[in-house]
């Protein structure tokens, strides 16, 4: 009888301690981070009243006959099951979502605790504290390296009031953009080319400025006409450029009174190498003069095939004219064989030594051979094709050795060819009849590039004010400009130029590169202190190949540190990760720099990572700490303190500490809270259950007790 009262006892009071701990649970219903508990029942010992047996013979075994004697609360179990996040407008709150907990400490690190609740704030010595005034753990900034170790012990999170930034000078700059490769640009400006040494012929190979930098005018095959079209020029395609009409003259009036016609020819060789002969019958008893006029009109009829005109004067002396203007026909006067009787010793009009041939033929030669002097010359750049034609307008008299004028072929800062003849020179002036005409002669006709020089085709009287000039040549060009600091945080503009300079079919294309920055800064090693030249290429991919110089050397003049080191990233070679050349706009997709002023802490905010990101009055941002985690083998072995908190125990297992979002540790949420996970519903559901069972467990008690009032009675 004592049994079941005992065991009617056990069970309430196995009820009261789940109701202790449901209590518990809607208690702290609101409370951030609170994990809620459960009570585990198990029973007590049981009283056995005899054992069970196994079957024998015919008779059955029997089960064993126990009497249960109550039950007791075994353990207690924390759920440590996900609680809703709930917003808030405090920056400093944060929340865990997933596995993990913040590490506090209330001894400056000597010891830990561990909660969930992440309500943390600043307090007046700038620790980074919870409710409890515990300092949360994690990693700190080095101040030497400017980085946040995570891998290092952890310590107590402080960030000073008024923490202000030093500048950092700039060590890198980083350049993403695309260089168009294509046949139509919109960013172009004026080729260039320096002048010339004043030593005849004009030195244009490795020509420099006034400053001895070395400046290269480009390849006319990668060049682009005033709308932003190439040329693409390609071997052998070029002009003929003359700058006065081929003469020649007959020594003597052609023979007349004959006593019988005479047929005869003139043989005309063509530019081409072919021939052209033309015929033509003296008559008998002409004059000198009518026999002239045969002549003339024989070699003006073939004027269109021949390009050569002629004429008669009162003697009947043949005169000879080509003005090289029709690009259809032959450039030059080339006679092979005239008519005996037509009585002509054939002299060129002085003071042209050779005069019959004044157009020259200028081809492009993309390995880079260039020839001046001569009849047939060729070019590469600009500089080589500009060289050239003013020694073909200097050279009057072919000897390639002596300047016999002033002509003048420059390259104005338009990019376009200029010719002026001032005259001054002793016997060699002349006025000149520039004709430009297309190249068609073993090769197509490269209408874009003979356009822009047909546009010289002028008279130009010697020592006068006139000018002719050609439209503009241009290379793709492309620039981007970021500020860069030095050591004091003063800013300098540092500006990078391209510019188009050559193709290779084979291995791709090659940019020049000028670095500059405004005075009184300078860029250590150059000539030009304020600048630095080099060059980017291409692979045929459009990927970059590679790219010089790597760094340059900067010092601002300015009290700041000299010889400061600026490194370039301009990506990686064959990859497409930074500068590229497609055929696609020119165009800079990102450019950014390491470097910064000084400046102080305006704001901070927490990434998912648990860094406290500091935001500075320079506009900068960068991690000033990092929120550790811990995470558990067994987190229900933890043990709860109060104040939010619990500390390890022998069966939690040791911390494993690192940074959130790794290695199992949930990510962490700014400006918000972790809300209790205590499921109201359930828990008043439960509150049920538990006081039914305690009012059974009494209804044990009292029926027992009516038993042994029963008993009692048998006595009377």
């Amino acid at each position: 009888m004592l049994k079941s009262l005992y065991a009617g006892v056990s069970g309430l009071q196995s009820h009261q301690i789940a109701m202790d701990v449901e209590s518990n649970n809607i208690a702290n219903v609101n409370t951030t981070g609170f994990k809620y508990s459960r009570a585990n029942f198990s029973d007590l010992l049981a009283q056995t009243k005899s054992i069970a047996t196994a079957p024998q013979g015919d008779l059955g075994g029997k089960n064993a006959v126990q009497v249960g004697l109550g039950s007791t609360v075994a353990s207690m179990t924390t759920i440590y099951s996900q609680g809703s996040i709930q917003n808030s407008d405090k920056n400093t709150d944060v929340a865990i979502q997933g596995d993990g907990f913040f590490i506090v400490s209330p001894d400056a690190g000597k010891s830990y605790k561990y909660t969930r609740a992440g309500d943390f704030k600043f307090d007046a010595g700038g620790n980074f504290v919870d409710n409890n005034g515990f300092i949360v753990q994690g990693w700190v900034r080095d101040t030497t390296t400017g980085k946040v170790d995570a891998t290092a012990p952890i310590e107590s999170i402080n960030i000073p009031p008024g923490l202000t930034t030093p500048a950092s000078a700039t060590s890198e700059v980083v350049l993403k953009a695309n260089l168009n490769a294509g046949i139509y640009v919109d960013n172009y400006s004026p080729a260039y080319e320096v002048a010339s040494s004043g030593v005849f012929p004009a030195v244009a190979t490795g020509a420099t400025d006034s400053n001895g930098n070395s400046i290269t005018s480009g390849d006319m095959g990668v060049m682009f006409n005033d709308v932003g079209e190439a040329f693409s020029l390609q071997e052998g395609q070029g002009i003929w450029a003359s700058f006065q009409n081929a003469v020649v003259t007959g020594g003597g009036a052609v023979t007349g009174g004959l006593g019988a016609d005479a047929a005869e020819t003139i043989d005309l060789t063509l530019d081409d190498g072919s021939t052209h002969t033309i015929n033509y019958t003296l008559k008998a008893g002409n004059t000198s003069v009518q026999n002239a006029s045969i002549i003339v009109k024989a070699i003006n009829a073939g004027t269109a095939t021949t390009g050569v005109t002629a004429a008669a004067d009162a003697a009947g002396i043949l005169t000879l004219e080509n003005t090289n203007s029709n690009p259809s026909a032959s450039h030059n006067i080339h006679i092979t064989a005239f008519g005996a009787n037509s009585n002509l010793a054939l002299t060129p009009v002085t003071p042209l030594v050779g005069a019959n041939e004044t157009a020259f033929k200028y081809t492009y030669n993309a390995t880079g051979s260039t020839t001046a002097v001569g009849a047939d010359k060729e070019f590469k750049t600009i500089a080589d094709l500009r060289h050239a034609l003013e020694i073909q307008a200097r050279d009057v008299d072919l000897d390639g050795t002596t300047e016999d004028n002033n002509v003048s072929v420059a390259i104005n800062d338009q990019g376009k060819f200029e010719v002026s003849n001032p005259g001054g020179s002793a016997g060699a002036d002349y006025n000149i009849n520039l004709s430009i005409t297309a190249l068609r002669v073993g090769t197509t006709e490269n209408i874009r590039f003979t356009r822009n020089l047909e546009a010289l085709n002028s008279v130009i009287a010697s020592g006068g004010t006139g000018k002719a000039f050609s439209q503009s040549f241009n290379a793709a060009t492309h620039s981007s400009s970021i500020d860069l600091f030095d050591s004091l945080g003063s800013k300098h503009t540092l500006r990078m130029e391209f510019r188009k300079v050559s193709v290779d079919t084979t291995t791709g294309s090659t940019w020049d590169m000028n670095i500059s920055v405004p005075p009184p800064a300078e860029i250590g090693g150059t000539v030009i202190p304020s600048e630095k030249t080099g060059s980017i290429r291409f692979n045929n991919d459009g990927s970059l190949a590679t790219f010089n110089p790597p760094n340059v050397s900067f010092t601002g003049n300015n009290g700041s540190s000299p010889e400061q080191q600026v490194n370039f990233n301009f990506g990686t070679s064959s990859l497409f990760d930074g500068m590229t050349s497609f055929d696609s706009t020119s165009s800079t997709s990102g450019i950014s720099q390491d470097g910064f002023t000084g400046g102080d802490l305006v704001g901070i905010r927490i990434d998912q990572s648990g860094t406290i990101v500091g935001s500075f009055s320079n506009g900068r941002s960068f991690g000033l700490a990092q929120v550790g985690m811990a995470k558990f083998t067994n987190n229900e072995g933890l043990s709860t303190e109060g104040g939010s908190v619990y500390v390890q125990t022998a069966n939690s297992g040791d911390p494993i500490i690192g940074s959130a979002a790794t290695s199992g540790r949930g990510f962490i949420q700014s400006s918000a809270l972790e809300a209790s996970n205590v499921d109201l519903s359930r828990s008043l559901t439960q509150l049920i259950i538990i006081q039914r069972g305690y009012q059974a467990n009494g209804k044990t008690i009292t029926t027992s007790d009516q038993l042994l009032q029963t008993l009692i009675g048998l006595k009377n």
